[in-house]
């Protein structure tokens, strides 16, 4: 009988396991009753949380860590990656400028600042790299990227003259930008930017409305940052001429590409097309027998551009069957299934508490993945 080639290609399971972590588990509970398949472990991220982990392991990378700013000024150690060509670096912007950086209390997107991830752009820019993969995501800010600029080199000047202070808030006050002063090699570098989700800059769908809230903005600050970065958008469109406000994924990240798109010539990308190609997914999908993906929780958003259906649509243009294996998943889990996923299996053997849920994932994993491979091998049985 022909060797049985089984592709896994999961998500990391957030605040739990890595996706190299979540592949094993799963290769581990397979291979207790299929030992002799061909196992084809491939980590993926959608440009958020685990980006840098993936794309450093499945290429044979490097990771880096420099000290940076998080978003309210205080020293935080941060790591970013160099693929295995050595010219590509991949950065999470969540690394120096998350939401997970800061306490509950203390959010406050109009004084948060994205400097930080400017600061490990300019590490991979003095480290010589051709190439920046900046995964957007989990942000801390809503300041239209002006403190990642600013690390950059960019200057923010109110009517005074005087360089802008830190945050959203403050992007209301300027009046003008000196581009002098930008770091030599950002003109050149090519840089590609990973974005899970489509929103404009402004308005009802746009980076304050939509994501300000669970950064602490209240109804008001809402209106106040919504205003300041469209005054910076307004500001940039008219200085570059360029179209930069309703660009489909601008208000990602607080507004982080914004910048970047005006005074580089970096593109946004889908997070896990990008990750896709990197590790060059569909070249293993070919000639798979069956696929298998998955992430921490699914529900009707996993099918707005996260990885398990990006592994799908892949898998599909091959005809290979698809199952996900998840933390657990919501009521609306099923619209997934129109988007190239066969079936879906949680991996909670009971009920348990969240802090439960996440130190038993592996064995848990394992476990299911075990019954799976039972259930799997009846069918070529046929």
């Amino acid at each position: 009988m022909k060797e049985i080639k089984i592709v896994i290609a999961p998500d990391p399971f957030k605040e739990s396991l890595s996706a190299k972590e979540v592949a094993e588990a799963i290769k581990q509970g397979f291979s207790r009753y299929l030992p002799d398949a061909d196992y084809c472990c491939i980590p993926m991220a959608d440009g958020g949380e685990g980006t840098v982990t993936s794309l450093v392991d499945a290429t044979h990378g490097r990771f880096i860590t420099t000290p940076v700013c998080d978003p309210l000024g205080k020293q935080v150690t941060a790591t970013w990656g160099v693929l295995g060509d050595n010219t590509t670096a991949v950065i999470e912007m969540a690394q120096a400028s998350g939401l997970h950086l800061i306490p509950s209390s203390q959010r406050n997107p109009n004084l948060t600042t994205s400097y930080g991830t400017g600061e490990l752009i300019c590490a991979a820019l003095d480290l010589g790299v051709k190439k920046i993969i900046l995964g957007l995501g989990g942000s801390a800010t809503n300041d239209g990227g002006a403190g990642m600029m600013q690390a950059l080199g960019l200057g923010l000047k109110d009517k005074s003259g005087t360089s802008l202070p830190f945050g959203g808030h403050a992007l209301s006050q300027l009046h003008s930008i000196d581009i002098n002063q930008l770091h030599p090699k950002l003109a050149s570098v090519d840089i590609e930017i990973a974005c899970d989700v489509t929103n404009p800059l402004c308005g009802e769908l746009g980076a304050s409305k939509v994501f300000g809230p669970q950064k602490g903005a209240t109804e008001q600050d809402i209106a106040q940052l919504d205003s300041a970065l469209h005054h910076f958008g307004t500001y940039l469109e008219k200085m570059t001429q360029r179209t930069l406000i309703n660009i489909a994924g601008s208000g990602a990240a607080g507004g982080l590409a914004l910048p970047l798109l005006a005074f580089t010539q970096a593109t946004l990308s889908s997070g896990i097309d990008l990750v896709a190609n990197a590790v060059e997914l569909e070249k293993q999908l070919i000639d798979a027998d069956l696929v298998i993906t998955g992430e921490g929780r699914m529900d009707s958003q996993s099918a707005q551009g996260k990885t398990p259906i990006g592994v799908a649509k892949l898998a599909k243009k091959y005809h290979r069957p698809v199952i996900a294996l998840v933390g657990g998943y919501l009521p609306d889990y099923d619209v997934v299934h129109q988007q190239g996923i066969d079936a879906v299996f949680s991996i909670m053997p009971g009920v348990a508490t969240l802090q439960q849920a996440f130190d038993n994932a592996k064995q848990n994993l394992q476990e299911t993945a075990y019954n799976i491979a039972r259930l799997y091998a009846l069918s070529l049985h046929k």
